[in-house]
């Protein structure tokens, strides 16, 4: 079987993929993204069905095409967002190729580039970059053994609620994800328990700005140095039902029974960390540091934007936080499932190059990683804070784009130049 070559080969087709094409496209460089799935297919299969985007359409695009039945201010369905990716790399005409695994990548042996081997055969690259993005294993840490209730899911299996068994639920993590499920399920008539964590908890709006707004202007998103501990800690901000601020006190006055970290499982008797008020104070103080900072902006730049000093007052904490609850015993209190909202894994088993650190995370700077040729796109704090996010990789696939270029202008430099042997060759045999 032939091989096939070109000059890059792009791992996967979601919204990193296909904002490595097009600017790969405009700088002329031949190249292939390959996909095992459809384009963007994690919104379509790894969500669930009422998933929103967290960011309102006027930010969570590519500067290049608006989302055209999406109001500037509303939040897409998870299709839509799937739908506004498919629609971006026909009109850029990018060389998607769907439905091919890439079974393994190595660097060639007395030869430039990478052997990339695939499903459909395999391809030469001189250069090769992983757009697979953070989200490639669910993690489900090993708490509660198998049997323990009647379904255990991650939140990308999950998908309402009418899936899981009846009875009660906890759900693990109070992130974006954690919070909707929560109260998706608690609105359907459910019992819930949620399992609260550190976390950032932004306001959703404030002074008739979106938080994304906020970010920008305070130049938070630009942040190209994670604070301690930041790679870990989830963003409680939600999209759904028309954009509100996650609030904790309100998920208890809705029902939601709040615990802390979950810790340990013993005998169906799951235990929680005694840090649920902890976790709470520390993301409200999150939320209060924006605002004042969000302030001092209007204040010093001199804008009319109305006031509103009544997202200062919090009031006090909830009673599960003062008295909380730190031992469940789930077969008495009814729970027959558990969603798991904790988290991805990177995988990168088909990457078999020198370009991870020894803890087997990619070693990149700016998505250029440490094996020469190889890069990174779509990560969590690939070169900022917004880097994870649709504009974030945009930006990012630029650099890496640009960086591509420059290195295949360089090795232009060191190809063997013919003609003059060519022209020595032709007097001799005159």
């Amino acid at each position: 079987m032939s091989i096939e070559d070109t000059e890059v080969v792009v791992v996967g087709a979601g919204q990193a993929g296909v904002a490595m094409s097009e600017h790969l496209g405009a700088h002329g460089v031949p190249h292939l993204v390959l996909e095992r799935d459809r384009i963007a297919e994690r919104w379509r299969s790894q969500r669930w069905d009422s998933l929103v985007a967290n960011g309102p359409a006027w930010h969570d695009r590519f500067p290049g095409l608006e989302f055209a039945a999406v109001a500037p201010d509303s939040f897409a369905s998870k299709d839509e967002v799937a739908d506004y990716f498919v629609e971006y790399a026909q009109r850029i005409d990018a060389p998607i190729r769907c439905g091919v695994d890439v079974t393994s990548v190595r660097k060639n042996t007395g030869a430039p580039g990478f052997r990339v081997e695939t499903s459909d055969g395999a391809v030469n690259a001189r250069f090769v970059v992983a757009a697979t993005g953070p989200f490639q294993r669910p993690v489900i840490p090993p708490i509660v053994p198998d049997g323990a209730v009647a379904a255990q899911v991650h939140s990308s299996g999950y998908r309402n609620p009418d899936q899981l068994p009846e009875g009660a639920v906890l759900v693990v993590g109070a992130g974006s994800s954690g919070v909707q499920i929560a109260e998706e399920l608690r609105r359907s008539g459910r019992r819930v328990f949620l399992s609260v964590g550190p976390h950032d908890r932004p306001p959703r709006r404030y002074r008739g700005r979106d938080f994304c707004w906020w970010l920008g202007v305070l130049g938070f998103w630009d942040a190209d140095t994670p604070p301690q501990g930041a790679e870990h800690v989830t963003i409680a901000v939600s999209g759904a039902r028309g954009g509100r601020t996650v609030d904790f006190r309100a998920l208890s006055d809705a029902g939601i029974e709040l615990v802390g970290m979950t810790s340990s499982c013993d005998g169906g008797v799951l235990r929680f960390a005694p840090d649920l008020a902890t976790n709470i104070a520390l993301g409200d103080a999150k939320y209060l540091d924006l605002l004042r900072a969000a302030d001092e902006y209007v204040e010093r730049n001199g804008l009319d934007l109305p006031e509103e000093p009544e997202a200062h007052v919090l009031g006090p904490a909830p009673d599960c936080a003062t008295d909380p609850l730190l031992e469940l015993d789930l077969a008495a209190a009814g729970v027959t499932s558990i969603v798991w909202a904790t988290g991805f894994a990177t995988d990168y088993g088909w990457l078999q190059v020198d370009a991870f650190d020894e803890n087997g995370r990619p070693d990149q700077r700016r998505g250029v990683s440490a094996e020469s040729g190889v890069y990174f796109l779509g990560l969590p704090w690939l070169s900022r804070r917004g880097s994870s996010f649709i504009w974030g990789v945009w930006h990012d696939a630029r650099y890496v784009a640009d960086h591509i270029s420059t290195q295949r202008g360089y090795l232009s430099q060191h190809a063997p130049d013919r003609s003059a042997e060519t022209d020595e060759h032709s007097r001799s045999s005159r």
